[in-house]
């Protein structure tokens, strides 16, 4: 198995060698990270500058260092080691949950969308801890990956789809389970901060305290807050099916 892992904490994360760490006792892994962090860069792509590439030594694993986003180290990672194209992209393994609408912020969800994109099973991993400075406990999430990688690399999946995994941040002996569930909600309140520098000049913060109502039945929201791996599908498709019917009915009758 041909496998291109990348991530959007960049190429030096515990996590992303963590997550090499057990995909290469899998196949063949080539690593193609960011050269720093870029988190929060949604599915953005470098288009009016070139992309720097250079190769990164490790013992065991190809690596390279790309100066751009998630978006760019996938596509230059299928160029440059992987020309007739790979069977897995693993995109994390994050350092921080990946739950509701985080996903259309994340560069690591985009990592896996631009896989999935190229048609190339594709998988994002996070780890959640809520908690600054608490630990992340990767130990876990690559039990848990060890022991569910049939499931992931395997399970039947629509076309245009990819997984968006959170592991919780707890002892693998205190893991609960897994759960297929859908995206819950995770917002933030007073996203946008004033401030002013040591001039008296006003800027601005953006960020926010995150709200998760864990009481979200059915969802990664509340499958990570009771103990579980969330296992979501998430289809490219963002049509809303059931609105376009809906539309079309108002227009024939506007037409009439």
């Amino acid at each position: 198995m041909r496998i291109l892992i990348t991530n959007d904490d960049g190429i030096r994360a515990d996590g992303l060698w963590s997550l090499a760490e057990v995909a290469q006792e899998f196949g063949q892994v080539v690593v193609v990270a960011p050269d720093h962090e870029r988190s929060a860069c949604g599915h953005s792509m470098t288009m009016r500058n070139p992309l720097r590439v250079r190769p990164v030594r490790h013992p065991s694993i190809e690596a390279y260092e790309v100066d751009g986003v998630p978006v760019d180290c996938v596509n230059v990672g299928l160029t440059v080691a992987y020309p007739d194209g790979c069977d897995l992209v693993l995109s994390g393994i994050n350092h921080g949950p990946n739950l509701g609408f985080d996903i259309t912020y994340s560069g690591t969800a985009a990592g896996a969308m631009e896989g999935a994109i190229n048609g190339i099973r594709s998988v994002a991993l996070s780890m959640a801890v809520f908690v600054v400075d608490a630990p992340l406990h990767f130990e876990t999430a690559q039990h848990w990956i060890r022991e569910n990688w049939a499931f992931l690399t395997e399970s039947p999946l629509p076309e245009l789809t990819f997984l968006n995994v959170n592991v919780p941040s707890i002892d693998p002996v205190e893991l609960r389970g897994t759960r297929v569930v859908q995206m819950g909600q995770r917002v933030y309140e007073d996203r946008v901060e004033r401030r002013e520098d040591p001039w008296g000049r006003p800027y601005y913060w953006q960020g926010g305290v995150v709200v998760m109502d864990p009481d979200q039945p059915g969802t990664d929201v509340n499958a990570v807050s009771e103990g579980f791996v969330s296992v979501t599908p998430i289809s490219l498709d963002w049509t809303n099916h059931q609105a376009v019917e809906e539309l079309r009915r108002q227009l024939r009758r506007r037409s009439c």
